[in-house]
């Protein structure tokens, strides 16, 4: 029997359904953006939904279609940075194969996420607390799956004999919230380097304390601290 015309697919709809899509996506990130620069400023109890779609230029019943109340609204602009870090984290990893320039290639993808989420990763360490029990378990849940490529790369760079003996998940998490100071410390290292500079600081100084001696030359240009 042949499919009904009105229930079989079609390019039209596919590339409708496709255009739409589109649109709530720009939409949400509009929304979401709006939202994390008011809070980072004011904190969120102090920002109403309609100043969040003043900001967003939209209005306060647009907002409601996507996120039902302002907690919703705060869980999803946190929530929305942990995703971008799972995604992006292992696609920077998959043209790497040396197990110390994975660790790098880790750090500075997941220190490219805080730099382009700034505010949003500000909005983790200070509304995460006011997000009820189901959202803080997920926040958590996120961040262990985030920082799980930053661990595996540290621990095949040390079974690999490129780094001392060392604890790999203290290595890794040090590591990420070294990434995370781009944000806290934001006025600090921002007036003194360049989001590059500061990478390949932090990737020098990390490395040098990991890399077993014989293997310095081998990574001198990760070693190489440009602000030096």
């Amino acid at each position: 029997m042949a499919d009904s015309p009105s229930l079989a697919a079609s390019p039209h709809r596919d590339a409708t359904e496709e255009a739409r899509a589109a649109r709530q996506d720009v939409r949400t990130r509009q929304l979401l953006t709006a939202a994390a620069k008011l809070m980072q400023q004011k904190g969120s109890p102090a920002v109403s939904m309609k100043s969040v779609a003043d900001e967003a230029g939209v209005s306060v019943g647009l907002i409601y279609r996507y996120y039902p109340s302002k907690e919703a609204l705060v869980k999803a602009v946190i929530v929305g940075v942990l995703d971008e870090m799972a995604y992006l984290i292992p696609r920077a990893l998959e043209p790497v194969d040396d197990p110390v320039r994975r660790v790098v290639a880790a750090f500075t993808a997941y220190a490219e996420v805080i730099r382009d989420n700034r505010r949003a990763a500000m909005l983790t360490y200070r509304e995460t607390h006011l997000l009820d029990p189901e959202g803080q378990k997920l926040v958590k849940s996120l961040e262990l799956q985030t920082g799980q490529p930053m661990y595996q790369a540290t621990q095949d760079a040390i079974d690999a004999g490129f780094f001392r003996p060392l604890n790999a998940r203290v290595f890794a998490y040090d590591l990420l919230i070294v990434a995370h100071s781009w944000a806290l410390k934001h006025w600090y290292f921002a007036e003194r380097m360049t989001f590059e500079e500061f990478v390949a600081c932090q990737v020098s100084i990390t490395l040098a304390s990991a890399l077993k001696p014989e293997h310095h030359t081998t990574y001198a240009d990760l070693l190489a601290d440009p602000t030096s």
